[in-house]
């Protein structure tokens, strides 16, 4: 392969993208009290210099200031698996800030207890507590499972996708053992005091890892979802089930991205019986 020629074809379309979005670049270029110039910092990780700035969207189309128009095959990373603004939401969000107001006013509302009962009907767990984020749910998930079973560590997959929690951080090395995952920023503490982790696919990994007696929970996705999509072999998740339920460890199915699989995600479109479950995003 010609990397000159690579690299010369990726100036030109740089250059070109350059050309066609000023007044993104302008916008990203005033953003001075901004880390990293952007509302959050991964918005950064994006061809080319700079990122597109947002004018509108509706339904799967987006349009940038500069008046580009571009269909979203990313759907806010599944927070807007129904499209932009359908029309449902924009009028129970308008009715709630506008025609009857408190919107944050920390109290429970009779449409709560209907939005527990659809989630019990889609995913067959009874009982539903909600939380800001999808990270927040994942910690308020290990909080319950540690105070429940009284074990300190939590198992992951290597490269799983957690959000930020800081112990789901955690990778097989080289010599087999848990060691910190490459890039990770700001650890509090060396990971392996906190979190156990194992392959995944790999069951026979896993319950050397559960055969220490010390794992609260197993926090996964039921398919990896962050590196590509990496599918579970024939077996493993009915394997994973039996294996928690024999060292007594609690298993978190963290549906946040594969609830794109369904109305109840892939819990109900593999028949997956999960101790607890979050979602996040387009809940």
């Amino acid at each position: 392969m010609d990397r000159t020629r690579l690299h010369a074809l990726l100036a030109r379309e740089s250059a070109e993208a350059e050309r066609r979005n000023p007044r993104s670049r302008a916008a990203y270029e005033k953003a001075d009290h901004l880390f990293g110039r952007v509302p959050m910092t991964w918005m950064n990780k994006t061809a080319g210099a700079f990122p597109r700035y947002l004018a509108g969207a509706r339904g799967a189309r987006i349009t940038d200031v500069d008046g580009h128009e571009y269909i979203d095959f990313c759907l806010g990373d599944t927070g807007a698996m129904a499209g932009h603004s359908p029309a449902a939401v924009t009028e129970a969000v308008d009715r709630r800030y506008g025609a009857l107001g408190g919107a944050t006013a920390m109290l429970p509302t009779e449409d709560a207890e209907w939005v527990g009962a659809e989630l019990t009907r889609r995913f067959g767990l009874a009982r539903w507590s909600f939380s800001l984020t999808a990270t927040d749910a994942n910690r308020w998930a290990i909080r319950l499972a540690r105070a429940v079973t009284g074990r300190p560590k939590i198992l992951f997959n290597s490269y799983c996708y957690h959000g930020s929690v800081d112990e789901s951080l955690i990778v097989v090395g080289p010599d087999g053992r848990g060691t910190a995952r490459p890039g990770n920023v700001g650890a509090p503490c060396d990971v392996t005091l906190t979190s156990r982790v194992a392959e995944f696919n790999d069951l026979a990994g896993l319950e050397r890892e559960l055969a220490h007696g010390d794992v609260a929970a197993v926090l996964m996705e039921p398919a990896l979802t962050n590196i590509g999509i990496v599918l579970p072999e024939p077996g493993y998740l009915a394997g994973v089930r039996d294996l928690t339920r024999r060292y007594g460890t609690l298993l978190i199915n963290d549906e946040t991205h594969t609830f794109s699989a369904g109305p109840g995600g892939c819990t109900a479109a593999w028949d997956l019986d999960p101790d607890l479950l979050t979602i996040g995003k387009a809940i």
